[in-house]
């Protein structure tokens, strides 16, 4: 009878524990804190520590410890499937272990402070692996079915605050980023007009759309839409690099199907698992040509006064990456007359839930007419998006010839 009303008890307690109003007052180390040690005291053990995955997922760096503070002041880092907490992470499950030392526990600092038992249960939020939570005693003991659910209990509201937390973290890392990056003004060049918008998705966030314009040697512009597979933090990062890398190119390279040959080269070896859809131009100014180069992007839109707008014809090849592109890629010649507007986009300006693709292409061209940049902007938003939020990222640039 003793021993079920001290299991009761230790299942209330947690309850208490995980439950307590207070606890939303606190930032996420405080709470980490806290927590690791009203589990100490709950399960009464020598140590409790917190590992998180890493954004990689493949391995659990120790964040914060009640007992053993050099696993954090060290850093410690378990590889997810080796020794125990690695366990753990790749199971799913608690673990329970009653011999610790190099043959079970891949951090020596535990068998060094003569622990001899350890129990380990995952932190999982929405489906994500987050981390693992350990505790530890100096004395020979075996967990209770309560104690491991209890503190399993207290595991998963710590991954709940840290899920939060990321994810809190993550869209103003990426919103931040993706301002950063995208151009602070358009460059000035004589007879040619330049505007672009850029709206994050009401439902993604921000991503990895982004838009760039800049000179180049000979009086050149360089245009650039793309679309990075994803969305968030990861999705703006891989932007960002992708972004640079193109801007390094174009400097090398008059070809723009050379130019993303390139990159889908770079973004295979160094971007693994990415893909991005990106069209590039580059308007000659001196011969009023544009050299345009897509992969796996939707064509440019082209405005010529006295016709009606459509498509550009230049040849559509494979996204970038994976190395889809390895069988070559080709540039076009597209005539950018007096008057005439160009106007590149992402796939967040044409695409709604429960519409044909092709029905918002129909209305995008028909919204292109050959007036200024600004104002060929303002009409395609107003039309395209109107008073709705768009789900989805949307960058767009308008290019007018207006000499």
């Amino acid at each position: 009878m003793a021993a079920e009303a001290r299991n009761s008890s230790i299942r209330l307690a947690a309850l208490n524990v995980v439950t307590d109003w207070t606890l939303k007052e606190l930032d996420l180390d405080k709470l980490l804190q806290v927590l690791l040690e009203r589990a100490r005291e709950l399960l009464v053990v020598d140590t409790a520590t917190v590992l998180l995955v890493d954004r990689g997922g493949t391995q659990l760096v120790a964040r914060a410890t009640s007992g053993f503070e050099e696993e954090v002041f060290q850093g410690v880092r378990i590889p997810v499937g080796k020794g125990f907490a690695g366990s753990v992470a790749q199971r799913r499950e608690p673990v329970q272990i009653e011999r610790v030392d190099e043959s079970t526990v891949v951090n020596p600092l535990l068998w060094e402070h003569g622990l001899r038992v350890l129990l380990g249960v995952p932190m999982i939020a929405e489906g994500e692996m987050i981390g693992v939570v350990h505790v530890g005693s100096t004395t020979v003991r075996v967990f209770t079915d309560e104690e491991v659910e209890a503190l399993q209990l207290i595991a998963d509201r710590l991954a709940v605050a840290v899920y939060v937390d990321r994810t809190r973290f993550e869209r103003a890392a990426a919103s931040m980023l993706q301002e950063s990056l995208l151009p602070a003004r358009l460059p000035v060049t004589e007879g040619w007009g330049l505007a672009a918008r850029y709206v994050a998705g009401a439902e993604s966030g921000v991503g990895g759309d982004w838009y760039d314009v800049f000179k180049l040697p000979d009086g050149r512009i360089g245009v650039v839409i793309g679309d990075v597979a994803g969305s968030g933090l990861k999705a703006a990062v891989v932007m960002g690099r992708l972004r640079s890398a193109l801007r390094a190119y174009a400097l090398d390279y008059s070809d723009p199907a050379e130019v993303l040959a390139k990159l889908d080269r770079k973004a295979s070896h160094f971007e693994h698992e990415t893909m991005a859809t990106v069209a590039y131009a580059v308007i000659d100014t001196t011969t009023h040509r544009m050299s345009l180069a897509v992969a796996g992007h939707l064509p440019p839109v082209l405005a010529v006064p006295g016709e009606q707008a459509r498509f550009t014809t230049a040849p559509v090849g494979p996204p970038i990456g994976f190395d889809l592109g390895s069988a070559g890629r080709r540039s076009t010649e597209v005539e950018v007359p007096p008057g005439a507007l160009v106007v590149l986009y992402t796939d967040g300006l044409v695409e709604r839930r429960g519409e044909d693709l092709d029905a918002g292409l129909e209305r995008l061209r028909l919204a292109v007419t050959p007036t200024g940049a600004e104002a060929a902007c303002a009409q395609v938003m107003a039309t395209m998006v109107g008073d709705r939020p768009a789900t989805d990222d949307i960058a767009l640039v308008a290019i007018r010839h207006t000499a």
